[in-house]
């Protein structure tokens, strides 16, 4: 079960199994803005991989939305009545309603270079989302990294299936179900990529059961001509 720290109490929420609504409230077009919507689309993920249906809400400005289409964000309502519990999501300062749980992120950098969109998504997910984050600082790593991932998943799928490992599953639930720690998620990755343990099927399973919340489209290149 999702457990969210609420910004205004500062203790962790449980998130109950009802419809739960996810509301980003963005304003502008800048790499904080894309930020929210971002944070909103991972929590709208977690909560349906833990069978809990979720209803985004966010009505972007046309500029926002595409530079959102490009990074993999999935399309929200515009509107929609309360009903159940809802998660407001939004930047310092940005006003919301008393109602339900709230959900701060802290800014981002936008002047560094154009990056892809799974790049820039990647660049932004290494930083929790409770920090300020500089994509561009960490661009070249997370350019170099999606390559490396999503090649030796095309390598990996070859391979004789293998379930995910309890363990690494248990692994993964954990750090996103403890305030949407993505940066542990990440980390969990990185030790079953170096495992020498693990047959590489498992490890194909295993990223490809991460990505349904990382959206980084890991298994992009599988069957693709070497």
């Amino acid at each position: 079960m999702l457990r969210i720290t609420d910004a205004r109490t500062g203790a962790p929420t449980e998130v109950r199994r009802a419809l739960t609504r996810v509301h980003a409230h963005v304003t502008g077009a800048d790499a904080s803005a894309l930020r929210v919507l971002l944070v909103a689309d991972l929590l709208a993920r977690v909560l349906e991989l833990g069978g809990v249906p979720a209803l985004t809400v966010a009505d972007p400005s046309p500029p926002l939305r595409e530079r959102a289409d490009a990074l993999g964000v999935r399309p929200a309502e515009a509107a929609a009545p309360v009903t159940g519990p809802t998660l407001h999501v939004a930047g310092p300062g940005t006003a919301t309603p008393e109602d339900g749980v709230h959900v701060r992120v802290a800014p981002a950098d936008d002047s560094g270079p154009p990056a892809d969109g799974s790049v820039l998504r990647l660049a932004l997910l290494t930083v929790p989302r409770t920090e300020p984050a500089d994509p561009g600082a960490v661009a070249d790593e997370a350019r170099d990294t999606l390559a490396r991932w999503r090649k030796a998943v095309a390598g990996w799928a070859t391979r004789p299936s293998r379930p995910v490992p309890d363990a690494v599953r248990h692994d993964l639930r954990t750090a996103w179900e403890d305030d949407l720690d993505v940066p542990a998620v990440l980390d969990v990755l990185r030790r079953v990529e170096d495992a020498e343990d693990l047959p590489d099927g498992a490890r194909f399973e295993t990223y490809a059961y991460a990505d349904r919340l990382l959206g980084l489209h890991l298994t992009r290149d599988i069957g693709a001509a070497p």
